[in-house]
């Protein structure tokens, strides 16, 4: 990256996070799903699939920092064309999330290696220390989709001991019908609260006979520094399910 960076444009949530709390006064503008730190300040510029390319190149970054998921490849082109140097992040486990972290701060924004992601790195050097289980691992309902192949989610889920039974699937997010979820005969059934916000009251009652642990979303799917503290909060979850009768 030529130059020192000094501006920054996040088109993702987690990174959004990773860049405000290493380096706050170099982000000028974030999307509008960019809710942490919940003080944010910067200049909102559209969704991470519909950004608007105007105002960010309006705002002069340095850099714009996408994910190969999140972020539509048609966008990324043209702020391309628009002369914007843009850094993407392709992560599908732990080990890529912290190393793309590492370097996208340290080599992109000129910082030091954070505190944070030092913590991060050690809490998940740390064995699990659960029995392992076998899962079923919705992200949405209406339809019914679960984490399949290659997923960043379902590795964090793997290293503290539990095994996403649609791992081999050809998809990484396929579509799955209710009947063949519960015919998996999971351990356990995981429901994170995003991107699809599952709660006590909605999600669980359709998996009679199984138990069910409710998980949060950003512990689970957010490469930022949540990581820190995400193996300790998501094993408590999933030590504490609930059977439905």
């Amino acid at each position: 990256m030529p130059g020192e960076v000094r501006r920054v444009v996040s088109l993702v949530p987690s990174l959004t996070e990773s860049v405000a709390v290493t380096a706050p006064g170099v982000l000028v503008g974030a999307t509008d799903w960019c809710v942490h730190p919940a003080d944010l300040d910067v200049v909102r510029v559209g969704g991470t699939k519909n950004p608007d390319v105007e105002r960010i190149r309006l705002l002069r970054p340095d850099v714009v920092l996408a994910n190969e998921e999140e972020n539509r490849a048609a966008d990324l082109d043209a702020l391309r064309a628009a002369g914007i140097a843009v850094w993407v992040t392709v992560i599908r486990d732990l080990g890529e999330a912290l190393v793309s972290l590492r370097r996208m701060l340290t080599e992109v924004c000129g910082r030091p290696h954070p505190p944070w992601l030092a913590e991060a790195e050690r809490a998940w050097n740390r064995p699990a220390t659960r029995a392992r289980c076998t899962a079923v691992v919705p992200i949405w309902r209406r339809p019914w989709m679960v984490l399949g192949r290659d997923t960043f989610a379902g590795d964090v889920l793997a290293r503290l001991g539990v095994d996403n039974l649609f791992a081999g699937h050809s998809e990484r997010y396929p579509k799955v019908a209710l009947s063949d979820l519960r015919a998996a005969r999971p351990d356990l059934v995981v429901l994170p609260d995003e991107p699809y916000r599952f709660t006590g009251e909605d999600g669980p009652e359709c998996f009679p006979g199984l138990d069910v642990a409710l998980v949060s979303g950003r512990h689970l799917t957010w490469y930022g520094p949540s990581l820190a503290e995400a193996p300790a909060i998501l094993a408590r979850a999933l030590r504490e399910p609930v059977r439905q009768s």
